[in-house]
C-alpha cells in the first residue's frame, strides 16, 4: 500500500513537471474528459514504481555502496530480486556497477547523473510518506504467532473448564 501511495504522489509530481506532457488545470479535465497519459510519464512510473526500486534508489542516494550494504539496508529483499533490480537500473542508465579488483573482489553501485536527478522527487515522496503513511506494526513471526495462538488456546481452554 505504501508503494502504491508513493507512486500516486510521484505520478502527480512528474505530471506537474512534465514538459511535452502538460497537465492543464483540473477544471478543464472535468469538462473536457480525461487526457491521455504521456508515454514518457508512464514509462518513468513503471520504472520507479517497480517493487523495491524506490528503496534501492533511496539507499544509493547516500553514495557509492556495496551490494551487501544495499541488501542490509532493505529488509526482506531477496538476493535474486536485488540483483534483478540493480541490473534493470543499470540498463536504464540510472546505476553504475563497478568491480573493484581487490581480494576478495568488491562490487559497488552508485547512481549516475540521471539517477541522482531523481533525488528531489524521492525526497518529496519520503516527506509525503512521513506525513501520510502510518508506521506499520512489526510483523509477527510464525513462532510468535504460534505462541500467541497457544496462549489464547490455553486461556480459552481454562475458561471452558477443559
Amino acid at each position: 500500500m505504501l508503494i502504491i501511495s508513493m507512486v500516486v504522489y510521484f505520478s502527480k509530481l512528474l505530471v506537474s513537471r512534465a514538459r511535452n506532457c502538460k497537465l492543464s488545470n483540473m477544471a478543464d479535465h472535468v469538462q473536457a474528459g480525461v487526457s491521455q497519459v504521456c508515454s514518457r510519464f508512464h514509462r518513468a512510473i513503471e520504472l520507479i514504481g517497480s517493487r523495491w526500486t524506490g528503496a534501492i534508489l533511496r539507499t544509493l542516494l547516500q553514495g557509492r555502496t556495496r551490494y551487501a550494504s544495499i541488501k542490509a539496508a532493505i529488509p526482506d529483499i531477496t538476493d535474486r530480486m536485488l540483483s534483478e533490480r540493480l541490473r534493470s537500473l543499470e540498463a536504464e542508465d540510472l546505476v553504475i556497477r563497478s568491480v573493484v579488483p581487490d581480494t576478495p573482489v568488491r562490487v559497488e553501485y552508485e547512481l549516475t547523473k540521471k539517477g541522482r536527478e531523481l533525488q528531489d522527487a524521492l525526497i518529496e515522496i519520503g516527506n509525503w510518506a512521513e506525513r501520510w503513511i502510518p508506521l506499520e506494526a512489526p510483523a509477527v513471526t510464525r513462532t510468535e504467532a504460534g505462541a500467541k495462538t497457544s496462549v489464547r488456546h490455553r486461556h480459552a481452554k481454562a475458561r471452558s473448564g477443559n
